[in-house]
């Protein structure tokens, strides 16, 4: 077993143990899962950096940057074939996911949602193994949608690294905060890398992949300055 050691470089299997979080709960990011033998340990299921976010979050980051489902994320997709009721969804990992069309709010064998191939989707991970396709749902555990389904078609997606969409999850990062002083938007960022969101006017929209392209690379304390330079 290996300690856990922040930036330490990870392979898949290897179990990191002595995980330290606030009030003994954990939240994993890609790249990770739980230990079913030890619930203070992880198991890496990809290879990659050892990451953490305060007070509670540890992920994995990948230099190739391909997403691995796990179940529960939350994602960002483009519907790429309708076959009877079910479609399939990019997700940029490696196969693509399947998403029935009755795992949407109100849906039922005679009324489906109104779904196209090309349509971006946020979805949630239903269940996630190696031998199987990754399985997506569009509503919770009330069967409501919430802000899952079908994104509308006047916003702009953009694939970035997944070190910049756990940045943009982070609540105390002030970057979304910041930006949303500067003018209105709307944002759905996916744990997979792709970053889906709109604003009023087309300018703005520049600024939104400006900032993100300059931030993906930066750190926190970089980010923290930007926004400080931008108030």
């Amino acid at each position: 077993m290996n300690r856990v050691v922040v930036g330490n470089y990870y392979l898949p299997g290897e179990i990191i143990k002595d995980i330290k979080s606030k009030d003994r709960e954990t939240i994993i990011g890609p790249g990770l899962c739980r230990c079913e033998e030890d619930a203070n340990c992880l198991v890496a299921s990809q290879a990659g950096y050892l990451c953490f976010r305060s007070p509670n979050t540890y992920w994995l980051e990948s230099r190739n940057n391909r997403y691995v489902p796990k179940k529960t994320d939350l994602v960002v997709g483009i519907i790429t074939k309708k076959s009877g009721d079910t479609l399939r969804v990019d997700l940029g990992s490696a196969e693509s996911a399947s998403l029935s069309m009755l795992a949407f709010e109100g849906a039922t064998k005679k009324i489906k949602p109104d779904v196209n191939i090309g349509d971006i989707v946020y979805a949630k991970v239903l269940n996630a193994h190696k031998e199987m396709e990754p399985e997506l749902v569009c509503i919770d555990q009330y069967y409501k949608a919430g802000r899952l389904g079908v994104l509308p078609n006047n916003g702009f997606l953009i694939n970035t690294n997944q070190k910049l969409t756990q940045m943009l999850l982070n609540a105390e990062n002030p970057l979304l905060r910041t930006l949303g002083r500067q003018f209105p938007y709307e944002i759905v960022v996916g744990v997979n890398g792709k970053i889906w969101f709109r604003a009023n006017q087309t300018k703005e929209m520049l600024t939104l992949c400006k900032m993100f392209e300059e931030a993906k690379n930066q750190s926190d304390q970089v980010i923290t300055n930007i926004c400080r330079q931008l108030k």
